[in-house]
């Protein structure tokens, strides 16, 4: 029989993290709904787990007053200072009730349903950082390999729309990964630590019925999904509800004219009522925003973030245009301006708004550069194909050949593993964007091809795209760089790759 938690209180007037510690740290037996997690972690991780949620249900009790009391709690379970940088961050945000990042987080309770909220917590917080993270840097250790915080992976190449710009229109509905496939994948990540999976295609949802099984087969694992948000109905947010484990990102390009202008007339108000449901149904959600030389200031605007926070996003995670596949648009990457502006745009709303933000090339000084090729993250397209990055389509993997540890040795990821980071300028992390070139040199020397299999397009081909936004902006990042804090992840803290923010 599993392990159940039972907190055993003899003094319900506990008052301070000892006293927390002892409460959460007495177990007994009980029945169990055999749930998968508990099978597969180890018993000293099990009975850690299963500590953490006890403490979790004490700050359900009242939030706002334990708190403080549960941090350090969590400081005594951190032994090892995995998460040392991640907890000072959190004391100091917890400590101002009136700041920005208080409110989100009390927001969790307010506007979040309790099941979902626990699940997510100790799938993502418990399972994905403390537990995934410690079994990540033992296999990257023992292998001398990258193994990913995150996979992204397509369930399909299908998609209900054509967007502006985007390769995936070009693919059709021609590849698909099986059910058994991507459960594979997941069994395979956890066992290496990895406990968070986002679908990306294609339009995921095309596939809704497999993405809740997966949700269902492995409750100890969160689930997220790029979705353009137009299939996304009651009858899918009751079953979000029912898993517990899955949130989506809905891609946005700013207000009406620009959303329908990329993805279609309508699409907008189909998002307003997916993000309408969603919120009146508590389930968490974000959105996705590629910023373009279109839409750049619409999105950077106040304006702008105000309204997605009034729709209720939690999370918002920003990309620059990539100029990916021979269809691409290259007229619509960022200026150096635009980028700039950027960077400066998020920083300011991180500390003024109640919204958690990602920008994933803007915030490489946070994880010390490019976080792809398995450093954080990787990505499997709907044809099996193991690749470095989302944007990046070129592999010498198939998952249906090699396991996922024999693909972070191969040669391509390798290739990242002793690379990275591509340049000393956190703020130019990619190996195309910002360091054109380099992503050509181990592609070529790894044998990886194209795996865009509608026009085959060079590494050369791609990075020569990216040439003149890379010289421009390389000054501007240059300045930025001198005028900053430098790299907060030197890995001496232990954070080398998550993403932590002040």
């Amino acid at each position: 029989m599993p392990l159940l938690l039972r907190r055993k209180i003899k003094n319900k007037k506990t008052n301070n993290a000892q006293g927390l510690w002892a409460e959460c740290s007495e177990v007994s037996f009980a029945k169990d709904n055999k749930r998968k997690e508990d099978k597969r972690m180890p018993i000293k991780e099990n009975v850690e787990a299963l500590a953490l949620k006890t403490a979790l249900g004490y700050l359900d009790k009242d939030p706002e007053k334990n708190m403080l009391k549960l941090l350090a709690w969590f400081d005594k379970f951190d032994r090892k200072n995995t998460l040392k940088s991640e907890r000072e961050a959190i004391h100091k945000v917890m400590g101002n009730k009136k700041g920005n990042w208080y409110k989100l987080v009390m927001s969790l309770w307010s506007d979040i349903d309790a099941g979902v909220r626990n699940r997510l917590f100790e799938n993502l917080i418990i399972n994905g950082c403390l537990l995934g993270y410690q079994r990540q840097k033992e296999n990257k250790e023992k292998y001398n390999c990258n193994v990913p915080w995150a996979i992204l992976l397509d369930p399909t190449s299908a998609c209900n729309l054509k967007c502006t710009g985007c390769w995936a229109a070009e693919y059709g509905n021609h590849m698909n990964l099986t059910y058994e496939e991507m459960d594979d994948i997941v069994n395979q990540g956890v066992e290496l630590g990895t406990y968070v999976y986002l679908f990306t295609g294609g339009e995921p949802l095309v596939r809704k019925k497999d993405i809740v099984r997966l949700c269902e087969e492995h409750q100890d694992c969160v689930f997220s999904t790029f979705t353009n948000g137009t299939l996304i109905d009651e009858a899918f947010a009751d079953e979000m509800l029912r898993v517990q484990n899955f949130m989506p990102a809905i891609s946005i390009e700013g207000f009406e004219e620009a959303t329908d202008g990329r993805r279609g007339e309508g699409t907008y108000e189909k998002i307003l009522n997916a993000m309408s449901i969603l919120k009146k149904k508590k389930l968490p959600f974000g959105i996705s925003c590629c910023y373009t030389s279109n839409n750049a200031e619409v999105i950077g605007s106040e304006e702008y973030f105000d309204y997605m926070i009034e729709l209720g996003a939690k999370f918002a995670w920003f990309f620059t245009y990539m100029p990916v596949g021979k269809g691409a648009v290259p007229e619509l990457m960022a200026t150096a301006k635009q980028r700039e502006m950027m960077y400066h745009k998020i920083r300011e709303y991180r500390h003024t708004k109640p919204i958690f933000t990602v920008d994933f090339w803007n915030d490489g000084e946070y994880v010390g550069g490019c976080i792809a090729g398995g450093r954080s993250y990787c990505h499997i397209n709907a044809n099996g194909d193991i690749e470095p990055c989302a944007f990046i389509h070129y592999s010498d993997s198939n998952i249906r050949e090699k396991t996922l540890l024999e693909a972070y040795r191969s040669p391509l990821f390798m290739g990242y593993h002793d690379n990275q980071p591509w340049n000393d300028n956190m703020l130019r992390p990619c190996p195309v964007l910002d360091n054109p070139g380099r992503l050509t040199e181990i592609v070529e020397k790894s044998g990886a091809v194209s795996t865009d299999y509608q026009n085959l397009e060079t590494a050369k081909e791609f990075s020569d795209k990216c040439v003149l936004t890379a010289a421009k902006w390389k000054p501007v990042a240059e300045r930025l760089w001198s005028e900053s804090n430098r790299c907060m992840a030197c890995g001496k803290c232990g954070t080398d790759n998550r993403i932590i923010f002040p």
